[in-house]
């Protein structure tokens, strides 16, 4: 891997990883449409989560910095969280691998996001307080995301939102669960193809560095929207591009 496809695989990753476009239908639709396409190493792949993860410690390092010294509930709500997306990972593995394949379905549930972003703008702000239950109906669509064309912050936000939650913190809530569910499923994949594995260092750098800018970005970009109701914008990208992919791929 080259410096530059290291730079646009960090910045993409940036993007889609926070943004409700989906990061993994966009690897299969790549998948399909770029010839000779060949995934990124397991290794560079890793790295580019990993930098994707530091994006939301640094946006939210306050708020974590509070929660670790004196907010554990927040701390068990996040746990809670957490058990859908680590089950679904362990026990159905072989089956998300397999849907990786079929770029019909992730266009369809491209559009299913797209629905998600639209009704998401139409929820009103209200006050109910996260608690146990609702942390893990969060949970519960935040390991559904998991399959190719869902949105995690999409779904995820949209559940709160339909639960009465006020949509900055079930946003917030949202992109602080994302740091288990994102370095637990890397390093799964981590143990499973550990014998694999090829490092170049200073291509690497470059795709972290670039992913970490961009997904940095990308978190003030979906609560800037968000407050400002325009997540419809991305529900008319994810409806156009899944029925793009229908129509000709």
């Amino acid at each position: 891997m080259n410096v530059i496809g290291s730079l646009l695989l960090g910045i993409l990753q940036g993007l889609t990883e926070f943004l409700p476009v989906s990061s993994s239908g966009h690897l299969v639709i790549a998948q399909n449409i770029i010839p000779n396409f060949t995934q990124p190493g397991v290794l560079f792949d890793v790295v580019l989560h990993l930098a994707t993860t530091f994006a939301v410690i640094i946006f939210f390092r306050q708020k974590i910095k509070t929660i670790l010294l004196s907010d554990k509930k927040y701390i068990w709500l996040l746990f809670v969280g957490s058990i859908p997306a680590a089950l679904f990972g362990i026990f159905f593995s072989d089956v998300l691998e397999k849907m990786f394949l079929d770029v019909r379905a992730t266009a369809w549930q491209l559009m299913l996001t797209g629905i998600l972003c639209f009704m998401i703008d139409k929820f009103k702000d209200r006050e109910k307080l996260l608690n146990a239950k609702n942390s893990f109906l969060i949970g519960i669509a935040q390991a559904i995301s998991i399959i190719p064309g869902i949105s995690r912050s999409a779904s995820t936000i949209f559940t709160g939102s339909f639960l009465g939650i006020n949509k900055k913190y079930v946003a917030e809530y949202s992109f602080l669960l994302s740091i288990p569910a994102i370095l637990g499923a890397n390093l799964l994949q981590f143990i499973k193809y550990k014998d694999n594995l090829e490092f170049q260092s200073f291509e690497y750098l470059v795709g972290f560095i670039a992913a970490l800018i961009f997904g940095y970005l990308s978190i003030k970009v979906v609560l800037t929207t968000l407050h400002k109701r325009q997540f419809k914008y991305f529900g008319v990208y994810c409806l156009a591009l899944g029925i793009f992919v229908l129509l000709f791929i």
